[in-house]
């Protein structure tokens, strides 16, 4: 797809569009959750591995969780927005779509990258992966991502700069992955370590 206006990106991440995303992390894609499969077929990723709900903040993402807020608050408090995804007790408001083979947990995440989360506060929670076939390496631009999927939404330059401000440099993705951490057994369990230490 060409780079579209901001309005063109937002009504397309609504509607089932597939958007590129820079997060703190790397770059993705992102659909509106209701329309995960797409990004499934887009990656050839396989079903096993869910998806990630990206959102602007915490509070966006309250509605798709059904751990006590008290149980994550701290946590939460501490490390977001950056790259830390907690794995938690999914509510029934998160479509099977998004984790067919774990349907009640869902890995969420505010990420610590300004236009990202501008973009999510704009669209509502994202269903997200890594802009990239299962198994390639991580695509590092957006001019990469639109290069390999074709059919993906790019924001234009001057969308992107309104968001940044003028003479700001958008953030590049550090490439590293965020670590991940389960709630089990009323605790955090780290699942995979990526830059956060808990």
């Amino acid at each position: 797809m060409p780079y579209v206006d901001l309005q063109d990106y937002v009504n397309a991440a609504r509607c089932g569009g597939v958007v590129a995303l820079p997060t703190d992390t790397v770059w993705g894609v992102a659909v509106n959750p209701e329309y995960s499969s797409i990004l499934y077929e887009l990656k050839q990723r396989s079903r096993e591995k869910s998806l990630i709900l990206l959102g602007a903040s915490p509070a966006d993402l309250w509605p798709y969780v059904t751990l006590d807020a008290n149980q994550w608050q701290t946590i939460t408090t501490q490390h977001w927005p950056g790259q830390l995804t907690l794995v938690v007790p999914a509510s029934q408001k998160v479509p099977l779509a998004m984790h067919p083979t774990t349907p009640d947990t869902i890995g969420v995440r505010v990420p610590d990258h300004p236009v990202a989360r501008q973009l999510l506060a704009l669209t509502g929670p994202l269903a997200t992966t890594s802009a990239n076939l299962s198994g390639q390496p991580n695509l590092m631009s957006v001019e990469q991502v639109l290069d390999q999927f074709p059919q993906v939404y790019g924001l234009e330059a001057g969308a992107l700069q309104a968001l940044l401000g003028r003479d700001a440099a958008l953030p590049a993705p550090s490439g590293l992955p965020s670590t991940v951490a389960r709630w089990q057994s009323q605790r955090w369990e780290v699942l995979r370590q990526g830059t956060v230490y808990l």
